[in-house]
């Protein structure tokens, strides 16, 4: 019978500071009074750097500068100490050497600052001793903001608070909202200060308005999920690109996500970590201690965090979701003037996963009343040489693409030319490409090939995002495509919650009292998988070989013979799994030698019994599973099993909430989908049917906080259904 539920109703997730909710940041970014400690007539110090920052910048507020050696910088009066200062400042700079800073944290929590931005290093991200640095610092500040340390502070232009040692380029301010382009900017966070100023540069470089740029450094009490939260309340930003090394509150960001999905704000992720060098190069250089980086990305996919891959797609992404922040599913239509362009593009998406769909009909009928006879009207589209004597013609071709039903967005590559043809080009392509609802790209080929300053000129002031490479532009947009298909698929997932339409909605009590290590042994674990409505092969337990042999003749044979005890997960190390007994003689000399194997390799180990089990039928062996990940909550696994997992490593992490087409769809991107659809006559898998077993672990996963981990591992799969061969389950004692 099955035990009945003791466990903690409380989620748990994620730490429990993961919920705290986040710091207001109003007063950081509109700070009606600064000061500057540690501020310098050297122009070239980091105090002198930031005066001159704040100056550049226009900040109208209070400045207040504390020096030992000046008595006055450039007309301001400055004060020898921090005790000087007037009280309730809302921001201190400390431009000072690190063997300053905690006196100069304490001093200004004592002046009922606000808040601090440490530019110091040698804290938490050079080991325990400078951890340890950090948490004085915290107690120190007591309820003033810590910004960083080990940052490069923030820059919020409508404010002209430029609280950075970088210096900042005179007359450079946040491009305007271009004609067409969505008129909010980029707001950028990024835990290191290099990432901050590179990815301001690409996109001031890019003509594309920011709002603020904010360096977090090791963040001793402002934390990205703080800026995060800013920029969803701030109606000066409409897109958000991220750097983070460690999500540090990662229940906190989800929830964020979640708002910034339905306010309809993308957020644009990097975050390495995807290699084991990764993951240690981070935690020293931050001073975090990296999670599990799949897990994070199952979910955090999961909200619509558009997670890229690298720096170029970071920058590219951002600057077309900035402009179409509700990307439209479909595929891409890629058109050209050029057949060789049009082969290429073909081995371009292939890379790049990126889908060429076929044409409506109809957009095909009205391509063929626009292209000469001997074109074809097909996506990719080579439309010839039209262009060349009417350059209005291809505006009207990519109208009518644009307006086909499978199409996501576009792709214009053509070359420069000559400086009449940029004329041509920046008169009539350029307004099509901007007038399009969906996101629509133009590429200039020819590499670094010159540009006339008009026709550069015509594409900023359009919007109209341009790449000078085929193979970037269809990297990008493979992942806007993936961006707008995960926008739907998160919405199906919150109606599948809404609805409760997900199998085994409520937690299942446990199939025997939870064993001292958390383990059940195998045939508990199969007990409860069944009480799910999982398939599992007929079995019984025996804990002798007149037993054993008296459930095979209930079971009929063949059988297998499988050793079960909670200290032996994985019994065919110790010999304590024999397959394929075809009547009795050889079941009672497997039983034996199944025992003797066991006593073995475990010595003194007190077995629960021999589960004798139906021999499985033939099919694909899969493998499905699941995890609580300590910072991300549940994740699910699926993928070819068997022997292949360890080698192939085919498998897929997914959020527990899916919905059931969604998971099927998960499916079929694995390596192994050929085989799951039949290949050479041999049988294909129902996909559904393991859908299903996926999608009862993660309703499972949800409703009870202190399932560990499941692990199905083979899960046969035929055309039938799909049946559980093993079962692994592992409880949380410690919440119990």
């Amino acid at each position: 019978m099955f035990h009945v539920l003791a466990c903690q109703t409380a989620r748990m997730d994620a730490p429990a500071h993961a919920t705290a909710r986040p710091l207001p940041l109003t007063r950081l970014l509109h700070p009606r009074a600064l000061a500057i400690v540690g501020a310098s007539a050297d122009a070239r110090s980091f105090g002198g750097f930031v005066q001159t920052n704040l100056e550049r910048l226009g900040y109208a507020g209070e400045l207040h500068l504390v020096s030992r050696s000046s008595r006055e910088i450039r007309g301001r009066p400055c004060v020898a100490q921090v005790s000087e200062l007037p009280e309730g400042l809302d921001v201190a700079v400390l431009a000072i050497p690190e063997a300053g800073v905690l006196d100069a944290v304490r001093a200004l929590a004592a002046r009922r600052c606000h808040a601090t931005v440490l530019f110091a290093s040698g804290y938490a991200e050079v080991g325990d001793e400078g951890r340890a640095r950090q948490e004085e610092l915290v107690r120190a500040a007591g309820t003033m903001a810590l910004i960083g340390p080990n940052c490069m502070g923030y820059t919020h232009y409508a404010s002209g608070a430029a609280l950075t040692f970088e210096p900042l380029d005179a007359g450079v301010d946040p491009p305007g909202p271009s004609e067409g382009a969505q008129r909010a900017g980029i707001g950028i966070a990024a835990q290191s200060g290099f990432m901050a100023a590179t990815l301001r540069d690409a996109f001031i470089g890019r003509g594309l308005p920011l709002s603020t740029v904010f360096s977090t450094g090791n963040e001793a009490s402002v934390g990205i999920e703080d800026v995060l939260a800013h920029y969803l309340d701030d109606a000066a930003t409409g897109a958000i690109a991220l750097y983070a090394e460690q999500v540090r509150r990662p229940a906190l960001f989800l929830a964020l996500a979640r708002r910034a999905r339905a306010r309809g704000k993308p957020i644009i992720l990097l975050m390495p970590g995807r290699s084991v060098r990764a993951r240690a190069a981070a935690a020293s250089h931050t001073g975090a201690l990296a999670g599990d980086h799949a897990s994070a990305m199952a979910a955090l996919t999961r909200e619509a965090v558009l997670c890229v891959q690298s720096l170029d797609e970071l920058f590219d992404v951002t600057a077309l979701l900035l402009r179409h922040p509700a990307p439209a599913a479909g595929g891409t239509a890629f058109l050209t003037g050029s057949g060789a362009m049009k082969n290429l593009a073909l081995d371009f998406a292939d890379s790049a996963g990126l889908e060429l769909p076929a044409l409506a009909p109809a957009t095909v009928a009205a391509l063929k009343a626009k292209l000469p006879s001997f074109a074809v009207a097909e996506n990719p589209l080579d439309y010839t040489t039209i262009g060349v004597r009417q350059p209005g013609l291809i505006g009207e071709i990519l109208d009518v693409l644009a307006a086909d039903p499978h199409i996501g967005n576009l792709v214009l590559s053509i070359p420069v030319g000559p400086e009449v043809a940029q004329r041509d080009k920046a008169e009539h392509i350029v307004p099509a490409l901007a007038r399009c609802a969906k996101p629509a790209v133009l590429v200039l080929t020819g590499d670094t090939g010159p540009v006339q300053p008009f026709f550069l000129e015509a594409i900023a002031k359009a919007g109209v995002t341009m790449f000078r490479s085929a193979d970037r532009a269809l990297r990008a947009l493979a992942q806007v495509a993936r961006h707008a298909a995960a926008l739907e698929r998160a919405a199906r997932a919150d109606q599948t919650e809404r609805l409760e339409h997900t199998p085994a909605a409520a937690a299942l009590p446990w199939p025997a009292p939870i064993p001292a290590n958390g383990i059940f042994a195998e045939h508990h674990g199969k007990r409860w998988l069944a009480g799910l409505g999982i398939e599992v092969p007929r079995g019984e337990l025996a804990r002798s070989a007149d037993e054993a042999a008296a459930a095979a003749h209930r079971i009929g044979y063949p059988v297998v013979l499988k050793a079960q005890a909670s200290e032996l997960p994985h019994k065919s190390d110790a010999g304590g799994v024999v397959v394929g007994l075809a009547d009795e003689r050889a079941l009672r000399e497997a039983f034996a030698r199944l025992i003797a194997n066991v006593a073995h390799h475990r010595p003194g180990l007190v077995l629960e019994g021999v589960l004798v089990e139906a021999m499985g039928a033939r099919g694909i062996e899969l493998v499905v599973g699941a995890k609580r990940d300590a910072d991300w909550g549940p994740v699910l696994l699926v993928g070819l099993g068997g022997i292949w997992i360890e080698v192939l490593k085919d498998v897929r992490l997914l959020p527990p909430d899916l919905a059931l087409e969604d998971i099927v769809a998960e499916l079929q991107l694995l390596k192994a989908a050929p085989l799951l659809a039949g290949v050479r006559g041999a049988p294909g898998a129902d996909l559904h049917a393991v859908a299903r077993v996926v999608a009862a672990l993660g309703a499972q996963m949800r409703a009870n906080p202190c399932i560990a981990e499941v692990d199905i591992n083979p899960l046969v799969a035929t055309l039938q259904g799909a049946v559980a061969l093993d079962a692994l389950l592992v409880a949380h004692r410690e919440r119990v």
